[in-house]
This record gives C-alpha cells, sequence and structure tokens, in this order.
C-alpha cells in the first residue's frame, strides 16, 4: 500500500512539473514584447512583463553580454552591502547578487575560493542539496560547472575563483536532474536570480521578480530552466533570490538597479537587500 501511494504521489508531482512549463509558454516567451536598451557595446538590457507566464504574472529582466568585451569577477563584500554599491563602489559595470549567505553574520553559506584562498566552504542541512554548481572564472572568463561535496573536498586550484550556487539547472543545454535537491524550495515562488551561457557563447544576467501580487509574482526552479533553455541556454546556474535578487548597471539612470528588488515591498528600484558578494562585469 505505501508502495503504491509512494508511485501515486511521484506521479502527481511527476505531472504537476511537466504541467508547469506550456507549449503557451514557449510561445509567450519567444514572442514577447522585450524593451531592449543598449546600455554599452556588447552590453543589451532586455525587459518584459507578463500577464500570465507559468500561470501568474512576471516580470524578467536580461543583461545580455559579449564576453569577449568584458571579464567577470566575484566581488567579496565584507562588510554585507547591496549590490549596487558594492559594485560601483569597484569600478564594475554591471553586476548581479551572488550566491547564499548568513543574513546575521553576512558571510557566504556556500564555497568560495579566490586565487588558492578558501573564504568560506558549503554549510551542511537543506540549502547544501541545492547547490549543485558553481561559477568558475579564470582570467576573467566565466564557466559554469557541476559541484557536489567531493568537488568541494578536492578542489585545488591556485588560481581563478569558484564560488558554489544552484541548483545548476542546464548542463550542455540539457535541463538538470532536481531530484535530489530541497524539494520545498525548488516547487515554491519565489524572486530569481541566475546566470546563463547561450549556445552563441553571450553570457546573461537574470532576475525574475516576486512577491508582488497581481505585478511579479515570482518562479519555480524548474520554470526558470525552461525560460534560459528557450532563450538559448546552455549552461544555467541559479543564484540567491527571495529578497537577494538584483541585477545592476553602472549605465542605467537613478540608482542603476534595473529590476524590482522586493525587500522594502514596493515595486520599484529601492528594495535593494545587503548580501554576502555578487558577481560582477568590469570593462
Amino acid at each position: 500500500m505505501k508502495c503504491k501511494l509512494f508511485l501515486f504521489l511521484f506521479f502527481l508531482t511527476t505531472v504537476f512539473e511537466l504541467a508547469a512549463q506550456t507549449p503557451a509558454d514557449s510561445l509567450a516567451i519567444v514572442h514577447a514584447s522585450w524593451r531592449q536598451t543598449p546600455l554599452r557595446k556588447g552590453m543589451l538590457c532586455k525587459e518584459a512583463e507578463f500577464a500570465s507566464l507559468y500561470g501568474v504574472p512576471q516580470h524578467i529582466t536580461i543583461l545580455e553580454i559579449t564576453p569577449k568585451k568584458y571579464r567577470f569577477d566575484v566581488l567579496v563584500h565584507s562588510p554585507k552591502a547591496e549590490t549596487s554599491k558594492a559594485a560601483h563602489a569597484a569600478g564594475a559595470v554591471a553586476a548581479i547578487n551572488g550566491s547564499y549567505f548568513d543574513i546575521r553574520k553576512g558571510n557566504s553559506v556556500c564555497y568560495l575560493r579566490k586565487e588558492g584562498v578558501v573564504i568560506d566552504s558549503t554549510n551542511a542541512g537543506a540549502l547544501s542539496t541545492v547547490v549543485t554548481g558553481a561559477i568558475h572564472l579564470r582570467k576573467g572568463k566565466i564557466e559554469l560547472i557541476p559541484w557536489n561535496t567531493q568537488v568541494e573536498r578536492q578542489w585545488n586550484a591556485k588560481k581563478g575563483t569558484v564560488l558554489a550556487s544552484g541548483p545548476l539547472m542546464l548542463l550542455d543545454g540539457a535541463p538538470c536532474d532536481l531530484n535530489s535537491c530541497n524539494q520545498n524550495f525548488v516547487n515554491t515562488r519565489h524572486p530569481r536570480s541566475a546566470v546563463c551561457q547561450l549556445k552563441d557563447g553571450k553570457v546573461l544576467l537574470v532576475t525574475v521578480d516576486g512577491r508582488f501580487k497581481g505585478k511579479a509574482e515570482g518562479i519555480r526552479i524548474a520554470e526558470l530552466a525552461h525560460l534560459l533553455r528557450i532563450l538559448g541556454g546552455k549552461n544555467a546556474l541559479n543564484l540567491d533570490g527571495g529578497g537577494s535578487t538584483t541585477l545592476w548597471s553602472a549605465s542605467a539612470p537613478d540608482n542603476g538597479v534595473l529590476n524590482k528588488p522586493c525587500d522594502n515591498r514596493q515595486y520599484d528600484s529601492q528594495g535593494e537587500r545587503a548580501v554576502a558578494n555578487s558577481l560582477c562585469v568590469y570593462h
């Protein structure tokens, strides 16, 4: 009886996940009226609002970056700081919030290593189940790689930077298996941040806003993976989300924030949260 119940629940979960991404969603993404704003050479901002995408209103902002014109690096905020302010102070031209962190202590709770020095390690517990990928940077070039505790124990590179996060959503164009991840985390709608490598080599920094009823209600991980695959994604990694979700450009007006961070509960660009690190773009 227990076995039959398990199989039934598994079937319902599978049907739910498949139904979450429909042909109508794919068409909505492809035919969306993306507002396109060139910010500088090799950097384009795309923004779209959907009355219904994955069944709810969505607001999506993307920075499309030509890597050969820029270099990437992980900026450690010590003490924690808002992405826009930390990136601006460091001379970056664009940035997105980084990986998960301890809100009280202000340090990363995911593996972070810069030039051979381990700054933080991945915490055990429910969060560790979603840390299945990492940003690997060498000489300003970005690579998204699979990650787990065994890789973390053995990683001993003396050069470059690694910041773990997750889950890894796409690898070589195929959706990654999310079954080992904390299911409450992956199946709940949240504001989300992500970094994605396209098949043509360009890099996307992506935010999907959330927690704004009727305007931007957030996205599940499988839906985010679907969105990025439809946009041409080859490899894609989820970053910290929720109130941390922030996308910034030095070329944008006002405070440079391009999305609608939710920490102030206002549908504007002012609701940033101080975070532990960010993925920055430098000219």
